[in-house]
């Protein structure tokens, strides 16, 4: 018997029209950083035509219907990959008169889906404003600022015709197991977590200045000569997002001590769910005191911040990469450990030191780091920590309940009950995390294999996978802080861009727009 297909795609598209037609609004910020610079003012313009061009072309596609929840999976899904095509355009047009890499339609299209997912794996080769613009580079950190806090739910926020849908959308993109209605319309919530996630921004920025404005003395640096403002903004573009990338060939490595130790909180709270601090406004602190996701997160940063600086300290990473210090001292144990469990367990990325050629002890920890991720409703990558907390409780139950089956005993997260459809939930993509993971790190070995291109080990395969899934960016061997992917084959290229796409929309929306189920009763 024939199925017929159900499902409105059409009305999907046209929103996606909407979408990416709002995207020539963001790129006025390139645009007014290529006419203060002199540089690629051309590139930008005809880049905003493109996505509005697009956008008003799909959004012809559809009425005024509402969507069901089929359509909000296709919409997301959808949303973000053309919305990472349509940004894939300024690469592809500055590439073509300055630089054959970014000129490849694929290495464009990786480097933008690396920006917008949060990834920061790049394909972009030498990074400096001598090799590329200011308004590409600050395009590229905009990017991962854009994706942090979730697309659809900044459009959740702003347009009436996406808020009409707003909580399954939201369910769809913000990453973690559900989403929390802050306030009794969804749009409003939308409103309040860009604007905790904006105030954040804005106190980087701002403290950031102050680090390079600090000198009080006419002619003298500050603390911080290289965090000029447009670094500031640049860095401050990608530290909220968890995205890790930087104008700066070295990362966060460029700058000093002060500023290293600065990045560290805002990492960290980049990777803390934004609606606690929303309860913080609200004064309600013992809510967010007894949130176990909290706890197990800052508990999860401080004992592994305590066993790598042992590990850096006892001299098991070779000599630092900055300043000519060394691992012994206590000082720069305790700043790279605290930075790189920081930036790497939320997903960040960014790096003061080539942690890829460290001791294998070290680099296990790192690893260990990678794989925990940040908190649901964070801009944190990863399978999160609360889904760790579910997984490890459920373990727990099978061993208390296996002598005694009688025995009924739900899954208790404080005073509440977790549903069991939502351990379900948790668990299926607990495994099909694990499953994505092992089948990119196979698959990247082998393709790897057969080019002379790049070589990998088996751990240096293993962390390009779990940077492209967890949208975490550096991985080990010629994938370190300081690496790029350009040397990958087209096709583990293409591979990683699909791992990233899932890895950010949580995996759930992207595969089943692949099933037959999907489209058919």
């Amino acid at each position: 018997m024939s199925r017929t297909v159900y499902v409105d795609w059409r009305q999907s598209l046209a929103l996606t029209g909407t979408i990416v037609k709002w995207l020539a609004v963001a790129m006025i910020v390139p645009l007014v950083t290529s006419l203060v610079y002199g540089e690629d003012t051309a590139v930008f313009l005809l880049s905003m035509a493109v996505a509005v061009g697009v956008g008003v072309t799909l959004e012809q596609l559809g009425g005024d219907d509402e969507i069901g929840p089929p359509e909000a999976l296709l919409l997301v899904a959808i949303g973000w990959l053309a919305v990472t095509i349509v940004g894939s355009v300024p690469y592809l047009l500055a590439g073509a008169g300055t630089d054959s890499t970014l000129a490849q339609p694929i290495n464009a299209l990786f480097e933008s889906m690396s920006g917008f997912t949060t990834t920061g794996a790049t394909v972009m080769g030498e990074i400096s404003t001598e090799q590329h613009s200011h308004a590409l580079l600050i395009w590229r950190q905009l990017t991962q600022w854009l994706g942090g806090m979730g697309i659809i739910v900044l459009m959740i926020a702003i347009l009436p015709e996406v808020a009409v849908n707003g909580t399954q959308l939201m369910e769809r993109e913000a990453p973690g197991p559900e989403i929390q209605k802050l306030t009794p319309r969804i749009a409003e919530t939308a409103r309040v977590l860009w604007l905790v996630y904006l105030g954040f921004t804005l106190c980087f920025v701002l403290l950031m200045a102050a680090l390079h404005y600090s000198s009080v003395l006419p002619g003298v640096d500050g603390v911080a000569p290289n965090m000029d403002m447009y670094n500031a903004v640049a860095h401050g573009f990608s530290t909220l997002p968890t995205g890790g990338f930087s104008p700066q060939a070295d990362s966060i490595g460029a700058f000093g001590p002060a500023v290293q130790w600065l990045v560290i909180p805002f990492m960290i709270v980049a990777g803390t769910n934004f609606a606690l601090f929303w309860y913080l406004l609200q004064g309600k602190t013992d809510q967010v005191l007894r949130d176990r996701e909290l706890r197990a997160y800052l508990g999860a940063l401080l004992l592994l911040m305590i066993v790598l600086a042992g590990l850096l300290y006892a001299g098991a990473a070779p000599a630092m990469r900055l300043g000519g210090t060394t691992a012994g001292e206590v000082e720069n144990a305790a700043r790279q450990a605290a930075f790189q469990i920081g930036s790497l367990l939320n997903s960040t990325g960014f790096a003061t030191s080539d942690f890829a050629q460290w001791d294998t002890s070290a680099r296990v920890v790192v690893l260990f780091a990678m794989a925990i991720g940040g908190s649901a409703g964070s801009t944190g990558g990863g399978i999160k920590i609360i889904r760790w907390i579910i997984v490890i409780k459920v373990a727990k139950r099978e061993l208390d309940t296996a002598p005694h089956p009688e025995i009924v005993q739900p899954i208790r997260l404080g005073e509440y009950v977790v549903d069991e459809d939502a351990v379900r939930g948790i668990l299926g993509f607990s495994l099909l995390y694990v499953v994505l993971f092992g089948i990119g790190s196979v698959f990247i070995a082998i393709d790897a294999s057969r080019t002379a291109d790049i070589t990998l080990a088996p751990l240096d395969a293993m962390s390009a996978s779990l940077a492209a899934i967890g949208n975490i960016g550096p991985g080990f061997g010629p994938l370190g802080p300081f690496g790029s992917y350009l040397e990958f084959p087209v096709t583990s290229k293409l591979l990683m861009i699909f791992l990233m796409w899932v890895g950010r929309l949580e995996i759930i929306p992207v595969l089943v727009i692949f099933t037959g189920r999907f489209w058919t009763r």
